[in-house]
């Protein structure tokens, strides 16, 4: 039986047959040309986000995105890299053409929408904290963690800061560089709590179950996470927008988040 991905990339050689007509245009498409020139799709990721990305004890990636990210290259008819690199740097690697896209549950913005184009959501996500305080746990409002006495931690460049910074400001705000790191920090009572994506929550309390870790019922906020794109080649992103509209109508997107969400099963991969 074929498994998952090799089904991924058999609809995506499905969708590139349905949109090559349209998509693959020869005119002023600096990224689609080097993707199509080279055969080489790069696609920039923290490396550290499960269930969307990260590394399995025998070194891989894997994750959502990292099986989305192989279902479009397959879809180009390119060989995947995946380049790795702190979450604050994946935007400024997109500038320098260090990567052709980002895929890291990057949540769409207004502000990050100035400068990048984004094609999705693929995944809808929100705010909500990893803590050991059972009161904290309890919390209901993002303004009740707007305290002097709480320490907080977030990933640098991420909404999570941004959060922390708009409805937390009396907290103590210590940015971290990755999330396994941050997760250090409240088991070992560093910080009160990390405030992160729902998944990294729910994921956390469940690889650590001796820890202590609880996390929200409910997330405070709703965002949606997308792939970034240059904002120089709208015509790649049109193609990338296709590629994932038609993964969403044929039932890819949903496979993805049943083998990465509801079947934890592949978390005995984690080191």
């Amino acid at each position: 039986m074929l498994n998952l991905f090799r089904r991924v990339s058999l609809l995506g050689l499905l969708a590139i047959a349905m949109l090559a007509p349209t998509s693959f245009a020869d005119s002023g498409s600096p990224v689609l040309d080097r993707v199509l020139d080279f055969k080489l799709l790069k696609v920039g990721m923290s490396g550290n986000q499960p269930p969307m990305n990260t590394k399995s004890r025998s070194g891989h990636l894997i994750g959502y995105e990292v099986d989305l990210a192989k279902a479009l290259a397959s879809a180009m008819g390119a060989r995947l890299e995946i380049i790795t690199m702190p979450f604050v740097d994946l935007l400024t690697a997109l500038d320098e053409e260090k990567v052709d896209m980002v895929m890291s549950g990057m949540a769409i913005t207004a502000d990050r929408t100035r400068n990048h184009i984004f094609v999705g959501p693929y995944m809808m996500s929100g705010k909500s904290i990893l803590t050991k305080s059972t009161l904290l746990s309890r919390v209901a409002r993002a303004e009740e963690f707007n305290r002097s006495d709480l320490r907080l931690a977030a990933l640098e460049g991420s909404t999570s800061q941004t959060f922390v910074e708009s409805v937390a400001s009396e907290a103590t705000l210590i940015t971290v560089k990755d999330y396994d790191a941050a997760v250090d920090m409240v088991i070992n009572d560093e910080v009160d709590a990390l405030v992160a994506d729902m998944p990294i929550c729910v994921l956390s309390v469940l690889r650590y179950p001796n820890a202590g870790l609880i996390t929200l019922r409910a997330p405070l906020s709703i965002e949606p996470f997308g792939i970034a794109l240059s904002k120089n080649d709208p015509q790649f992103a049109n193609l990338v927008d296709n590629y994932l509209d038609t993964y969403g109508k044929m039932g890819v997107l949903a496979k993805l988040r049943k083998k990465w969400f509801e079947d934890k099963s592949w978390i005995a991969a984690l080191p």
